[in-house]
């Protein structure tokens, strides 16, 4: 063996970090040097300098590495990736179901996949009589005469939703002032209130978990425009006097907004605009199945009454004797909508495959959905409510909340349960959200998961909650330990955040 090899096994074997098959490495910027580059390309010779004034003065600073380096470095990081596709993904409030492989089959077929935007309506009449296709599914579903598709997402949504309202107000010479949002919503809502220029006030839940419709009634008043609400709402509950809601906030002047993203629970049970809402938006990757975005593409439809339709965002695809074209002056719409949300008309690939979804499941199958969401969710509940406290009594809707107050004698604490279920096996569930109840754990199954992973995961949340009272507790404290990385300071890394590497100082919180 020479020396060469000698020093290299050397090295290898005092990478301590390295387990099985997986390499431990630094990051790209730190593998690659830039004074060597992966491609060789001639220099260019006899030829003027265009650029000019936009001619780069600096090294732009990126690693040079090689093809395979640069591929097995990504792979590498991919294979610590969790998704739906490898097993249970518990997220409360995010819903996070299986994307059926028929849906991405039909969104691949050329006609759908291959189409631009600027294209002649001419040429994608089949695309746009899938989006009025589309448009009847949710109204039919929501029960709303008028569905706007162009949002790219649900806090998209939201604020169409708001702008909607806002223009409609303005209209009638009565723009109010304030938006009052549950305490328990999603953070996007007081968000999207202030966004449109609102002032919010946060409407508090009573001891069941729902809205205080008491507190609502004394905080409603003439500088009120809007109440958002989410039915079922964030404690996996559904909003029993949603009636009675609706009827105080309409006596006000103002209007009920409905936070669509726990439809899944409902969908093709009950029709929203039934129970007295004026506007929503609806999720395509929580109800029907479109993949979740991470950042993009996304889409949130938002369904209203026809009193608010005229304010919709433009622009809107019109059918006629000829076919389908889209348009920006349509009647009163043009005159009296706040304009547009985005360049195009919505998220093609996410139309194409919601409609799948829909057909493939048609409506008493759409039912089941909702139905076996929520039997999912009070399966689990049954198989934890011995070892776990939850905040609220009875059954519950397509999730189930839980908190770590039985845990906290013996020192464990949420953050803890959620490290130690990696170990287990499983994607941790969402922890402290709702903001309303301490050391909250969501738990969301979803419909499509089996009886088998259900118990598999209530095995694990047992096995954890019982040595809670033992001599291992030190080690749940600790975990995860069969991770590529240990737990990490959280706290630390919140407060002093690297951002960026600096070659010639090392690490530096920039």
């Amino acid at each position: 063996m020479n020396k060469e090899i000698v020093s290299d096994t050397k090295m290898i074997s005092s990478t301590a970090t390295n387990k099985g098959l997986h390499i431990e490495e630094a990051l790209i910027f730190e593998q690659g040097s830039t004074d060597r580059s992966g491609v060789d390309l001639p220099e260019i010779s006899g030829r003027s300098d265009r650029l000019g004034k936009l001619k780069r003065l600096d090294q732009i600073g990126l690693p040079g590495l090689s093809e395979p380096e640069i591929v097995r470095h990504y792979t590498r990081l991919s294979r610590n990736n969790y998704a739906i596709d490898i097993g249970l993904y518990p997220l409360g409030s995010c819903t996070m179901k299986h994307n059926p492989r028929l849906n991405e089959a039909v969104a691949r077929l050329p006609g759908f996949s291959n189409i631009h935007p600027l294209q002649p309506p001419s040429t994608v009449q089949g695309a746009m009589a899938l989006i009025k296709e589309l448009e009847e599914w949710l109204t039919a579903l929501t029960g709303f005469p008028t569905i706007a598709l162009s949002p790219a997402a649900g806090a998209q949504g939201e604020l169409c939703g708001l702008m909607v309202i806002r223009s409609y107000l303005e209209k009638q010479g009565d723009p109010r002032e304030t938006v009052l949002v549950a305490d328990s919503a999603h953070g996007t809502n007081p968000a999207t209130a202030t966004m449109c220029g609102y002032r919010t006030k946060s409407i508090p839940s009573n001891d069941s978990g729902t809205l205080d419709l008491q507190a609502l009634e004394n905080m409603l008043d003439n500088k009120v425009a809007a109440v958002m609400l989410t039915n079922p709402n964030t404690c996996g509950l559904f909003e029993g006097q949603i009636l009675e809601i609706s009827d105080a906030v309409h006596k006000s002047g103002a209007l009920l907004y409905c936070d669509g993203a726990n439809f899944n629970a409902i969908v093709g049970k009950v029709k929203p605009a039934d129970l007295g809402i004026d506007i929503m938006h609806l999720n395509l990757h929580k109800t029907f199945s479109t993949p979740h975005g991470g950042g993009g593409p996304g889409s949130g439809p938002v369904a209203m009454t026809s009193v608010l339709a005229p304010y919709a965002p433009l622009p809107w695809i019109e059918e006629s004797a000829s076919g389908f074209t889209i348009t920006e002056h349509l009647g009163d719409h043009s005159q009296q909508s706040f304009g547009r949300m985005r360049a195009w008309h919505g998220q093609m690939g996410m139309f194409v495959r919601a409609l799948s979804y829909l057909i493939s499941h048609g409506g008493d199958g759409l039912r089941q959905v909702a139905e076996d969401a929520v039997l999912n969710a009070n399966y689990i509940r049954q198989g934890l409510h011995k070892h776990y406290s939850m905040p609220y009594p009875g059954t519950c809707m397509h999730e189930v909340l839980c908190d770590d107050q039985s845990l906290k004698p013996a020192g464990l604490k949420t953050l803890d349960v959620a490290k130690a279920l990696i170990d287990q096996g499983f994607h941790p569930m969402t922890i402290y959200f709702p903001l309303i109840v301490n050391g909250a754990m969501l738990i969301e199954p979803t419909e499509t998961e089996t009886k088998e992973i259900l118990d598999q995961f209530i095995d694990a949340m047992i096995t954890i909650a019982n040595h809670s009272t033992s001599e291992n507790i030190a080690a749940l404290q600790n975990a995860p330990v069969h991770t590529p990385r240990r737990r990490l300071d959280e706290t630390k890394a919140a407060r002093n955040p690297i951002l960026r590497w600096l070659q010639d100082t090392g690490p530096s919180a920039t």
